[in-house]
């Protein structure tokens, strides 16, 4: 009998921010790539996540990162500003500063969704106490002697410590013993007694730390007085960012400082010149900071840190935009005295306080007097000179952290003997910029796939015993998921609630399931499903790279483009041209009651899509179902039917066989046979649809098109009001019904479309990913007379994907127009649209809404004999009683 594997043990001394990022990597990178592991944190706090930085209760301490940068995932930038929307604020922006302590519980939270999501693959246990003595192992791997007498062996080690304590050598030696000297001011309790009394604080150090401090001890009757060599202040962040800006030219070439500074200098003012902000040029050095940092001689960087080091973190380092506000309220009330100088001297009066001399001769006294100069240049502590005493570490360059190779410690002989690892203020001496959350997270990444490389390489997807879907298809993945997985699948092309489940489950079931992940952020971004598309999108492209074939990277690759705007539609005819049995792609490709569709797909080009890969399908209903409803979209409504019942004869819960026959009810002007067909089946087969308001919605059209007015009032409150549908299904069926009933004056009174707004989030309907999501948007906005919310939607549009720019931005202000009563403007950009109008996607029906606008702005604009023409070509298409109404009662 084999003996049991020994689990692969790795531990993190440190649950602060760099020790949290490094285990939400580990956990999740490991349940990916199916690996066992167990994963030890030692840390004494009694959270992880927070540490030193964002324990802090006070809300004036505010990160100095907006939002958008402070994701703990460097491919998902916005994970923080959405678990800020999820959890009290749902106005937040990216550009937004969130406090300091909202921040620790954010990585607090994500730490421990991911530690969820890998259980039973990784083991995470937390030891509250401290390391303070690593050895090696014979084995190869190391020991930490913990300060609670325990000893924990691992195979390998990350010291996730933090910035190190502040030093305080600059302090004379009667300030050092004095009681009124605060030298860890961030430990709990430092600052019990100056927030217990009125006396003025000096504060030596003008960085971030001072400015916190200062915000928490402002109080009337009080002085803080901040000093520092300089007395030069963090730069604020700017109120309304300046677009982004390319770095300079030349950067890849190791230059020298000399050239370096000229180089950056120039391209500050370029920045002026052409944003009136230095801001941008800075910012667009920091991807390139620790390649230039590497590329400077010792020398050169020693010179940098004399002469500029000072200007660069001040500039580099910013204040929140409140935070500087504050600062300047409390320096223009003289609460806060900002000093130039070094202190010289210190002597304790007899009443206990104490008089500083700084290097200038002015005398300060107060009653406190507080470290802020900032972290030590090095990592301090038991562990840490355990480590250098024995020479299993060794300072970094200039004295600065530790020495490292791409975080792996470095050995007095310069080897990398022992596993220890680290990341973040210890890397500062390879790397200079590296303590704030943007360049950690990236670290945290790197390490976690070293540290789990010694497991095996990732499951690559074998050609042999893999499951497979309902169409043949390998999946990667295993048996377990790949069942939930095809019962997704099965219900997406049925229309059947349950989808968004049941490929929950195969990512539950298989985290690395890049397949899964995809499907969910295309039904999230598309349909409306309550996915986070961003995270779910960043997991297929993780899932992707690391265990997937061919045609899964290329479907992720198809799902990635089609949600950044970036040719999805080109991407997804390629891969269909390539895998034509992927009915997922085949189900977003054609304009459908599930997805929108490729812009621009005319319906020939469509129909020979289907077509083209209905044989890879061997007389499966789905190809015909779609084919009915192409058909339709002709105006070859015999066909269309044909084909739908040959579908529902095979599956008689096909969801798009039966919009195919809704379509071709309505338009081919069968309004009441449309209208008891459809009603019957959404009472039978169609109670597991998931688009079951949409239905009611077709049936909804028939009686306002059959002129029943109180028929439509009745279904709109009984299937399609807020409660019984919500999200962006009620702002494309209900909220267009609404208006639809409005223009024909099928609806007394205020339409409640204010309800339906109030169920779809704000960025939805502001900020919609996709064109046909931002039609109806602009639709909802329009009946709702919210002029404002369209401006902002006609704004999104302009920076959108090419679609809305071409035809949401004259729509919004169409509707404006029409809002505001300038009817013929609003008629003429109407139809202006009209013939461009498909490229938005959905079907004609819904696109008519738009028409429907149009015909009401012509009449209110006086111009009857247009409005004469349009109705003559909808009676043309299909007789429907209310729009004889509406001819019969124009004027002449």
């Amino acid at each position: 009998m084999s003996p049991a594997r020994k689990r692969h043990t790795v531990a993190i001394v440190g649950a602060g921010a760099a020790g949290a990022l490094t285990a939400v990597q580990l956990c999740e990178t490991a349940a990916r790539r199916r690996v066992s592991l167990d994963l030890v944190l030692v840390d004494p706090a009694p959270e992880a996540g927070r540490g030193t930085a964002y324990a802090t209760p006070d809300p004036h301490h505010r990160l100095n990162v907006p939002a958008s940068g402070m994701s703990c995932y460097p491919d998902d930038p916005g994970h923080f500003t959405r678990w800020l929307c999820r959890h009290g604020e749902p106005t937040v922006r990216g550009a937004d500063f969130a406090t300091r302590y909202r921040y620790g519980a954010y990585l607090a939270d994500t730490l421990a969704q991911a530690i969820v999501r890998a259980h039973g693959t990784v083991a995470v246990r937390r030891l509250r106490t401290r390391a303070e003595r690593c050895t090696g192992t014979p084995g190869g791997g190391v020991e930490l002697r913990l300060a609670d007498g325990g000893l924990l062996t691992a195979d390998s080690a990350v010291l996730a410590t933090g910035p190190a304590a502040p030093r305080g050598d600059w302090a004379p030696p009667g300030l050092r013993t004095s009681e009124r000297f605060l030298r860890s001011p961030w430990a709990p309790g430092a600052l019990d007694g100056p927030l217990g009394d009125t006396a003025d604080v000096l504060l030596v150090g003008t960085g971030l730390t001072a400015v916190d401090l200062a915000l928490s001890l402002d109080r009337p009757g009080r002085t803080v007085h901040a000093a520092s060599r300089t007395g030069l202040l963090p730069q604020p962040h700017a109120l309304s960012p300046a677009a982004a800006m390319a770095a300079p030219d030349g950067l890849d070439a190791p230059p020298s400082l000399s050239a370096l500074r000229r180089t950056v200098y120039r391209h500050i003012g370029r920045a002026v010149r052409t944003h009136g902000d230095w801001r941008p040029a800075l910012d667009s050095l920091r991807p390139h900071t620790a390649g230039l940092w590497r590329s400077l001689t010792p020398e050169e960087r020693a010179a940098f840190l004399r002469y500029e080091g000072t200007l660069w973190n001040t500039h580099r380092h910013r204040m929140a935009p409140a935070t500087a506000e504050a600062v300047t309220r409390a320096r223009t009330a003289r609460r806060l005295r900002v000093h130039s100088g070094a202190v010289a001297d210190a002597a304790v009066e007899d009443d206990g306080s104490v008089r500083v001399t700084l290097s200038d001769g002015r005398d300060i006294r107060a009653g406190w007097v507080v470290d802020c100069t900032g972290p030590g240049p090095r990592p301090e502590g038991p562990l840490w000179r355990s480590l250098f005493e024995t020479g299993a570490a060794v300072p970094g360059p200039l004295g600065l952290g530790v020495a490292t190779r791409d975080g792996r410690l470095l050995d007095a002989e310069g080897g990398t003997e022992r596993p220890l690892f680290t990341l973040g203020a210890p890397r500062r001496g390879e790397l200079w910029e590296t303590t704030a959350v943007p360049e950690i997270r990236v670290q945290a990444a790197a390490l976690a796939k070293e540290l789990l490389a010694p497991l095996g390489k990732p499951r690559r997807a074998e050609r042999r015993r893999r499951p497979l879907d309902s169409h043949g298809l390998a999946l990667s993945t295993h048996a377990e998921a790949a069942a939930a997985y095809r019962t997704g699948l099965d219900r997406v092309l049925k229309v059947r609630a349950g989808a968004e489940d049941a490929f929950g489950r195969a990512v539950a079931l298989d985290p690395g399931f890049a397949l899964g992940h995809a499907a969910l952020a295309l039904l999230g971004h598309e349909c409306g499903a309550a996915v986070d598309v961003p995270r779910a999108l960043a997991d297929a492209q993780r899932s992707a790279r690391e265990r997937a074939d061919e045609r899964e990277r290329s479907f992720v690759e198809v799902v990635t483009r089609r949600i950044q705007g970036n040719d999805g539609d080109g991407a997804l005819l390629g891969h269909l041209t390539a895998h034509p049995a992927d009915a997922l792609a085949l189900a977003a490709a054609v304009p459908t009651i599930a997805f929108s569709g490729i812009n621009d797909l005319d319906d020939a080009y469509a129909l020979r899509l289907v077509e083209r890969t209905s044989p890879a399908y061997d007389g499966h209903w789905f190809p015909a179902s779609l084919l009915a409803f192409l058909r339709q979209e002709q105006g070859r409504f015999h066909e269309a039917a044909e084909l739908a019942h040959r579908a529902l004869g095979t599956e008689p819960a096909s969801g798009h066989a039966v919009h195919a026959l809704a379509h071709v009810h309505y338009e081919s002007g069968a309004h009441e046979a449309g209208r008891d067909w459809l009603d019957s089946w959404v009472s039978g087969q169609g109670r597991g649809a998931v688009h079951r308001a949409h239905f009611s919605w077709h049936i909804a059209l028939h009686e306002l098109a059959l002129d029943d007015p109180a028929a439509v009032r009745k279904r709109w409150f009984a299937q399609l009001a807020p409660g019984r549908v919500s999200g962006v299904r009620a702002l494309v069926d209900s909220g267009s019904l609404l208006w639809r009933a409005r223009l024909s004056d099928s609806w007394r009174g205020q339409v409640p479309v204010a309800d339906v707004l109030d169920t779809v989030a704000r960025e939805v309907v502001e900020r919609p990913a996709t064109a046909f999501t931002a039609l109806h948007a602009a639709v909802a906005l329009a009946a709702a007379g919210d002029l404002a919310a369209l401006r902002r939607l006609r704004d999104h549009a302009a920076g959108a994907d090419p679609v809305q720019r071409e035809i949401i931005v004259p729509l919004c202000e169409a509707f404006g127009a029409l809002v505001e009563e300038r009817f013929f403007e609003a008629a003429r950009g109407l139809d202006a649209l009209l013939p461009v109008l498909r490229k938005v996607g959905g079907s004609a029906a819904q696109r008519e809404v738009v028409e429907e606008t149009l015909l009401y702005a012509l009449v209110a604009a006086g111009r009857c004999d247009a409005a004469r023409r349009l109705l003559d070509a909808r009676l043309d298409r299909g007789a429907a009683p209310r729009d004889r109404r509406l001819l019969a009662a124009l004027p002449g």
